[in-house]
């Protein structure tokens, strides 16, 4: 089917919150978390900057270009603007987030794994059609990260505070605490 995701393709990652207004997963502003490059937030188109809310898909396991992702596989997520940087937990999520089970501040970073499994994310599908392990466009995901074997699920908590960005982004401890929150959609960019 020409809508699995195969290792190497750019992807768009949008937010469930609010029946799927959650806005797409973005870089946005230098961040000064140490190993850090850019700060992570959710913008309210996929295109706020070049490269910006595009996101290529890459194995942690030797997997090949042109391989399909499978539900369970483990992946990097790197960010196309400027040089490229990769999806990465980096300190603690802030004060409020923390108060609704936020685990860790989300970035990127110039290296695939700033610390053993803060760049790693389990890729979990809710469901498929056909149901064949394989996860497609459009299907609901859910992004687990690996830092130390319990990272939490990628979600949107809190307006954005940068410029141009719809809502803020960490881990939390909970799967999908409020809100579809937790859930994502990717779609194919060319």
């Amino acid at each position: 089917m020409a809508n699995e995701l195969k290792y190497g393709d750019k992807l768009a990652l949008q937010n469930g919150y609010n029946n799927w207004a959650g806005g797409y997963l973005d870089t946005n502003s230098t961040s000064s978390a140490a190993g850090a490059l850019y700060k992570v937030s959710t913008a309210p188109t996929p295109t706020r900057g070049p490269g910006t809310g595009t996101w290529q898909i890459l194995s942690t396991t030797g997997k090949t270009t042109g391989q399909l992702v499978q539900s369970g596989d483990v992946v990097y997520l790197r960010n196309l603007y400027g040089n490229g940087s990769y999806l990465d937990t980096n300190g603690g999520a802030n004060t409020a987030q923390q108060a609704a089970g936020g685990r860790y501040a989300v970035t990127t970073s110039p290296n695939q794994d700033r610390a053993p499994g803060t760049g790693r994310w389990q890729i979990f599908a809710q469901t498929s059609t056909p149901t064949d392990k394989n996860v497609r466009a459009g299907d609901v995901l859910l992004l687990w990260n690996l830092y130390l074997a319990n990272g939490g699920f990628l979600e949107t908590d809190g307006l954005g505070t940068e410029s141009g960005s719809a809502y803020s982004v960490c881990t939390n401890v909970y799967f999908n605490r409020a809100a579809d929150v937790t859930l994502w959609k990717a779609s194919l960019v060319p």
